[in-house]
Formats: C-alpha cells, sequence, structure tokens
C-alpha cells in the first residue's frame, strides 16, 4: 500500500504533503490560510474568485487573490459559466503570480449556479474541458478541477466530467462526494471516490466531504485509496485538525488542543483580521470563527454571547477571561 502521507505533484507544483485546506467563500481568506499552513496544511486555495470580476477590475475581487505571509503555492480558485469568460480573466489572474489555478464546478449555492457557474456546468462536461483548455492556453499554469458527483442522483456523471477535464490537460481533480442537490447532507458518499481513482489511477485524485476531525482523513484516505484529501468545513474553528491527522498518519498519538492553545489562535486570527480589515470589521468577522473555535469547550456559552457585540480588540480579550 502506498504512503498515506506523501508529496503530491500538480502539474509543475510539488506539495510537500497530501493534507490540503479546502476553498471556502468567506472562510478562507489569506489569514486563514496562512494560520492553516502554519498549523500543518501542505496546500491552501483561495476563497472563490468570479472570472468575470477580475475580468472587470474588480478591487475586492482581485484582492481575494493576494497571497498569505507564508503560502509558497498560491493556489487561485476561479469561477465562471463559460470558456471565453474564463480566458478574459486570464491577465488580471497572472498579476497575482499563482502558482497553481483551481476551477469550480461544484459550488450549489444558488447565486453562483444561477449564472451557469459552479455546479451548473456539472450539467454540460464538454464546457468543462473548454474551460480547462482555455486556462491552460493562456496562463501556462497548472489547472486543476472541483466537481461534484452529479446534479442529482438521476445524473450521476463525473467519471464523464474528470474525463472531459483530464483530456483537455487538468493536472488533478478535487470531488466533493455529493450531488449538488445534496448540498451537505446526508453522509458524502466516499465510494464514488474508491470508484473515481479506480478508473483514473494515474491521475491525482484530491477527496472532500464529511471530514470533520483527524480520523475522518486518515479514513478517507485508507479507504479510498486516493491522493490527497481537502478539510473544509472541518478546518473551520479548527486549524489544528492537519497537525493531528499528520501525527496520526505517522503513527503517532492525536495532540490534544489546549482551551489555552485555542485562545492564543484566536488572537492571532483577529490580529490578522485587523491588520487586513481594520479593528471593526475584523471583530465582526472573527465572531463566526470564534463560535466555531470554541465547540466543545465547557462554559463558552458566555464567550460567545459576550463577542457576538464586541467591536473592539479589547473585548475580545475580555470575553475570553472567562474560560481562564
Amino acid at each position: 500500500m502506498k504512503e498515506l502521507l506523501h508529496k503530491v505533484r500538480i502539474g509543475n507544483v510539488e506539495t510537500e504533503g497530501s493534507i490540503f485546506l479546502a476553498p471556502m467563500a468567506g472562510y478562507t481568506d489569506r489569514i486563514f490560510r496562512s494560520i492553516c499552513l502554519e498549523e500543518g496544511a501542505d496546500m491552501s486555495v483561495t476563497e472563490m474568485v468570479s472570472c468575470e470580476g477580475v475580468a472587470r477590475g474588480s478591487i475586492k475581487t482581485i484582492d481575494l487573490m493576494t497571497r498569505g505571509t507564508n503560502e509558497k503555492i498560491l493556489n487561485v480558485q476561479l469561477f465562471a459559466p463559460d470558456a471565453e469568460t474564463a480566458r478574459r480573466s486570464a491577465e488580471g489572474v497572472m498579476k497575482a503570480s499563482p502558482q497553481i489555478l483551481d476551477f469550480n464546478c461544484g459550488c450549489p449555492v444558488p447565486k453562483v449556479v444561477k449564472t451557469g457557474a459552479g455546479s451548473a456546468l456539472l450539467k454540460n462536461p464538454q464546457e468543462i474541458g473548454k474551460i480547462v483548455k482555455a486556462l491552460k492556453e493562456e496562463t501556462g499554469l497548472p489547472v486543476t478541477v472541483k466537481i461534484r458527483t452529479g446534479w442529482d442522483k438521476e445524473s450521476i456523471n463525473y467519471l464523464e466530467t474528470a474525463a472531459m477535464a483530464f483530456s483537455n490537460g487538468a493536472d488533478a481533480l478535487t470531488m466533493h462526494a455529493r450531488t449538488k442537490s445534496q448540498l451537505y447532507s446526508p453522509y458524502a458518499n466516499w465510494e464514488t471516490l474508491t470508484n473515481l481513482k479506480e478508473n483514473f489511477p494515474d491521475r491525482v485524485i484530491i477527496g472532500s466531504g464529511d471530514l470533520f476531525s483527524a480520523e475522518d482523513g486518515v479514513r478517507m484516505l485508507k479507504e479510498t485509496g486516493i491522493d490527497a484529501i481537502m478539510y473544509a468545513r472541518g478546518a473551520i474553528g479548527n486549524p489544528f485538525v492537519f497537525k493531528q491527522t499528520k501525527a496520526l498518519l505517522k503513527g503517532e498519538a492525536l495532540p490534544e488542543i489546549s482551551t489555552e492553545e485555542k485562545i492564543e489562535k484566536i488572537m492571532v486570527h483577529l490580529d490578522g483580521l485587523t491588520q487586513m480589515l481594520g479593528e471593526n470589521t475584523a471583530c465582526r468577522e472573527m465572531r463566526k470563527h470564534v463560535c466555531a473555535y470554541l465547540k466543545g469547550i465547557k462554559n463558552s456559552a458566555k464567550v460567545r454571547h459576550m463577542v457576538s457585540t464586541a467591536l473592539t480588540i479589547d473585548e475580545y480579550k475580555e470575553a475570553l477571561k472567562q474560560l481562564t
């Protein structure tokens, strides 16, 4: 059996290991990506970046592609409804100096799908192929594709989609093991990942879906035979999951994360957001992260209530004192 923790080659880029942070809109900004990399993630991916926004020169869109301070591999996730839009964005995307481009064909959010982008492209694998080809031609960078198993249970077509992507030059494929219609429940069908890898044994296959702990990550790698995994929701409030997964893969004991360590990481996270957004906006943005960081900690309800209105770093510090 192959080593479960190993370097992964995506085009001309090689990662140090096989445990990645998935792209998540509203969460994987450069601050959170940097924190996850510090905690052992081998690669991170930006929030979804609109090709149309880049082509139009939108400052907010372009800012999403800013590299994190410790981000050696900048992997930018793009979305667009067609190859022409993707092609028009290439010049602007390249100004961010990315190492890899990931194209989203899996987002199920209505405002994205209704434009013909995200999961809507699962209905048109040929267009996915055209998009991959366009990005490869215009940028010369490795291109990966993020998909789901299909639009719904009546149209499971991930093998066709994968074949179209790979035949047009995709360097890797990530699959969330659910259909678009399933959104995020019920359980992800990991057997589809096994089948995908068996059908494309020489291609880089990355899996996601229902990875909420280090044990989940190890189990997915062992059960499916895929090359790498991506933590998404399981990393929110728990960037420690990367070093925990690596410890288990090395046969070591699962590292325990103390309340003090979580508090320290919350403040590092908040300080980073403050530098990026300013104190008031950062404190608002941090609320959703803190609730996740505090999950499972006794007597944290009062802290969550206090930070729900916090607008300064000092207010966060005062709230977190309740835990010590």
